[in-house]
């Protein structure tokens, strides 16, 4: 077995907890001596032991003299738990395989740097690649301050998200919602417009087996038009903040705070998808799953103001001039001012195809 084998299990291990860690990384770690593995764990919670000491905890004396493999460098600082370069000076641990340095300013590097100090052999950069797409979300994060957006749609073979009546369930089979459940689970903040409140009255929380995290459900409601008796509002099964425009009336605003809802007013009537951002980073939101409807995916289109898109395309054609699409607003008028995409990943998710693309 060699380096990649034991640096592909802390990276399954680290995957494993998708949705667990935010603010912090997902992290998965291997301990390996005489070809064996004598410890592994994986970061579970932000405030819990990182992986590393789940690892070497389970690796005991053994630890001594033994590889290391971790897929991101190690903690050098106190913050809620003790540094982890520490823990691996002290264990005696001989060699450290790291997948790829942290980019928080309080690590870049200084783990690493105090491992060589203390005649630790460390080499850098096993399977770098999957450990940064796996850590999408923190590293983007983590060097802009903002939420790592995701647009989420789901259309027919031939683009339609609902018929022209407007009639949209199930285009996708139950296999594919399935799917966006888990994906949930995996975001901070989920986001919709009013009007897909008003039209579906969903819940927008996180529906499997295993139970799941809800996100925070986050409403763009520029006039304040979301019902007091919305299933967001009363069903009280996971927070929801609702951005608005600066004039709504303060009167319904304390309507809302009262039912313990957050109103979230911009500078400006208008809201403004980068300023939103913005606020809701400050916010610790570091992951925002959109799954608005046309108006909205329109927005973040306008603004650029996404890192990932997943569409499900069902094996259904439905037509019709006037049936929606994903994307609405006014459009790109040039194919040269397109945003091109990377297919990052194609899946077949029950009889439904899952599509992740990222910007160029």
């Amino acid at each position: 077995m060699n380096d990649n084998y034991y640096m592909n299990l802390a990276l399954n291990l680290a995957e494993g907890t998708l949705g667990q860690t935010s603010p912090n990384p997902v992290v998965g770690a291997v301990v390996v001596k005489d070809n064996q593995i004598i410890g592994m764990g994986a970061h579970l919670k932000a405030g819990e032991p990182h992986a590393e000491v789940h690892a070497i905890g389970m690796a005991g004396e053994k630890a001594k003299d033994a590889t290391l493999y971790v897929t991101l460098e190690p903690c050098s600082h106190f913050g809620k738990t003790p540094p982890c370069a520490d823990l691996i000076i002290k264990a005696g641990l001989g060699r450290v395989f790291v997948a790829t340095t942290d980019p928080n300013p309080e690590v870049a590097g200084t783990g690493i740097d105090r491992l060589r100090k203390a005649g630790i052999e460390v080499e850098v950069g096993v399977l770098q690649d999957e450990a940064r797409e796996l850590n999408k979300v923190f590293f983007y994060n983590i060097q802009t301050g903002l939420p790592y957006v995701t647009l989420k749609s789901a259309a027919s073979l031939d683009g339609k998200t609902a018929t022209v009546t407007g009639e949209s369930m199930w285009i996708t089979g139950e296999e594919a919602r399935n799917d966006v459940h888990q994906i949930r689970h995996q975001h901070d903040g989920i986001l919709a417009g009013v009007n897909t409140v008003l039209k579906d009255n969903p819940s927008l929380t996180t529906r499997i087996p295993a139970g799941g995290k809800n996100p925070i459900r986050i409403i763009m409601d520029t006039q304040l038009r979301t019902p007091l008796n919305a299933k967001v509002i009363i069903d009280q099964q996971a927070s929801t903040w609702i951005v608005t425009g600066a004039e709504v009336d303060q009167k319904r605003v304390i309507q809302f705070n009262e039912l313990g809802i957050e109103v979230i007013k911009m500078e400006s009537q208008r809201i403004s998808i980068k300023d939103m951002l913005i606020i809701l980073g400050k916010r610790g939101i570091t992951s925002l799953f959109v799954e608005g409807g046309a108006e909205v995916h329109g927005s973040f289109l306008k603004e650029r103001a996404f890192q990932q898109v997943i569409t499900y395309v069902a094996p259904k054609l439905i037509g019709g001039k006037h049936a929606p699409t994903s994307f609405g607003g006014q459009g790109i008028e040039k194919i040269a001012d397109a945003i091109s995409l990377n297919i990052k990943k194609v899946d077949l998710i029950g009889k439904d195809i899952r599509i992740i693309a990222q910007p160029k």
